[in-house]
């Protein structure tokens, strides 16, 4: 175990790809756009908006998505966990997990884990300034959970002989049935000790009727990767064994609301949860 201290390190102590292929979208930038940021480009702009188009809620589902984000992480956080492993992170923006974390516990640890350049780029360089304790930015791809619980700054950052918070927030739904994703969560699951909890969030296409569902995954056949919207009976099965927190698996904006609902709530089509293990 390392000494309290900021980490800017990613898988084999490699610098990030400069190969960020701005003509394809990538979702982690599609979802910069409805979050208000600027890191994105126009492939990424056109995706964004043909779905806000399509699905108006999409935007508010997306900022649903990063308030609950906030909620659970400060959940998890009162519960007595101060290690995180985020994979997916997305660029970095407003309530990202380490302020969060490090705000409810300045000694929080927070391993980020990303497969595309331009976050890595972003995501060291908000690193570099001051304001935040033992951090950690991976470059690596959630298909293969051996990589990313290998590099070293998840391994020599986080304790795993201690609880680890694990943060699937709106990736998995990246992940098509034919690469595992129920395998993948679970290798994950399986490296982490008990005490542990997975924060977890998924698109749905339950709010939508049918064909429209259909034509937002569509919308993402040209992007860096496809859109897999699952219903719930699906997105529950990823938390395997895991003791659920109440309320359970809900729509986002329904999980220990900390304000007034929306007047679309039920309309958001991402599913969240937080299981204990």
């Amino acid at each position: 175990m390392t000494e309290d201290r900021t980490w800017m390190q990613g898988t084999d102590e490699r610098a990030p790809s400069a190969d960020l292929h701005p003509e394809v979208a990538h979702p982690a930038r599609v979802y910069d756009v409805w979050l208000g940021g600027k890191d994105n480009f126009a492939s990424d702009r056109a995706v964004a908006e043909q779905l806000a188009t399509m699905t108006p809620h999409v935007v508010n589902a997306a900022r649903a998505n990063r308030a609950f984000l906030g909620r659970a992480v400060r959940t998890v956080s009162a519960l007595g966990v101060s290690q995180f492993l985020d994979i997916g992170t997305g660029i970095p923006a407003a309530g990202n997990t380490h302020e969060v974390a490090q705000r409810a516990d300045a000694s929080a640890r927070v391993a980020y884990v990303d497969n595309d350049p331009i976050v890595l780029t972003h995501a060291r360089a908000l690193m570099s300034g001051s304001g935040h304790g033992a951090t950690t930015v991976t470059q690596a791809d959630l298909r293969d959970p051996e990589a990313i619980l290998a590099a070293p700054g998840v391994r020599d950052l986080l304790d795993f002989s201690r609880p680890v918070a694990l943060m699937l927030v709106a990736v998995l739904h990246f992940i098509g049935g034919d690469q595992d994703p129920q395998g993948i969560v679970k290798r994950l699951l399986e490296a982490l000790p008990g005490g542990s909890y997975l924060i977890l969030t998924h698109g749905t296409g339950d709010t939508l009727p049918q064909d429209l569902a259909q034509r937002a995954e569509q919308s993402y056949d040209q992007a860096a990767a496809h859109l897999h919207l699952r219903p719930r009976q699906e997105v529950e099965r990823f938390f395997g064994g895991g003791e659920l927190l109440e309320p359970g698996l809900v729509l986002a904006p329904f999980w220990r609301p900390d304000g007034p609902l929306a007047a679309d709530a039920e309309r958001l089509g991402i599913y969240a949860g937080v299981a204990r293990y």
